[in-house]
């Protein structure tokens, strides 16, 4: 139970706290509270930009209740740790951000390239330009940091690299999994497929992505649950609904090659 104090009173001070760290530069607020989609239960999603040596001691020495992670346990990768906390009765996520880090991932973008990276809780896992998305998204609360546009040359990378991902993904499925009737794996790779087709769709409008959520109502492919739901654990059915599926995404594709081209 949250006690008597305003989120706004909350947000201020847990942001003061985090400001001052050592390292810190900048505090974000991002996730549903930093896009207005919130519900009074949703978590609060924070973000501390760090320069140089931040030891996260120093966050575990505030004295919050909750889970304090150190550097590189959630993946080694951009998305390199963090806390999950509950401050004044309300639940946070805390991520750490390396600025360098940052920096080079909005370069890197702005050329149209990225890579990708396992992360726990994403069937797809993250691009690299996740970070990215996140300065153009999140809220600034303390500190100063770019507010980038969606790179042109990305729109024109990304989309054919998560296709390509999306296509190997499922004719892994029909040589690995169909003829031995292996549906739960099959439903796996129709969902990772479904998602990795996601972000090609969401990439070529422009649109940034920071979770998988509502990544597919965003891209419309909400029609996959049919799909999935239907599997089962027979050669003949694995095989169409890997058709299904296949179809769903070239009917995307081509919706958004038509839509480009005005």
């Amino acid at each position: 139970m949250t006690d008597d104090m305003t989120d706004d009173m909350f947000l201020d001070d847990v942001a003061e706290r985090l400001a001052a760290l050592p390292a810190v530069r900048a505090v974000t607020l991002g996730g549903s509270r930093a896009q207005g989609t919130h519900t009074p239960e949703s978590d609060w999603d924070l973000a501390l930009y760090y320069r140089g040596g931040f030891d996260p001691a120093a966050l575990r020495a505030v004295g919050w209740e909750g889970e304090v992670s150190g550097l590189g346990e959630w993946g080694g990768g951009v998305f390199n740790g963090g806390a999950w906390l509950t401050i004044h009765g309300r639940r946070v996520d805390i991520h750490y951000r390396d600025l360098d880090v940052v920096e080079h991932e909005l370069a890197e973008s702005r050329q149209g390239r990225f890579h990708w990276e396992p992360l726990m809780f994403h069937l797809a896992g993250i691009p690299s330009y996740l970070v990215v998305a996140e300065l153009a998204l999140n809220q600034v609360l303390r500190g100063s940091l770019p507010r980038p546009e969606y790179p042109a040359a990305l729109r024109e990378a990304a989309p054919p690299v998560w296709r390509g991902r999306a296509a190997l993904t499922l004719r892994y499925a029909s040589a690995a999994y169909v003829a031995r009737g292996q549906a739960t794996e099959a439903a796996g790779a129709v969902a990772t497929a479904a998602l990795q087709t996601a972000h090609a769709v969401l990439a070529a409008r422009g649109e940034w992505v920071t979770n998988e959520k509502r990544l597919l109502q965003r891209a419309d492919l909400r029609a996959i649950d049919t799909i999935v739901a239907g599997l089962r654990p027979e050669p003949t059915a694995l095989t169409e609904a890997i058709a299904a599926a296949e179809a769903l995404f070239e009917t995307t594709e081509a919706t958004e090659a038509a839509e480009a081209t005005g």
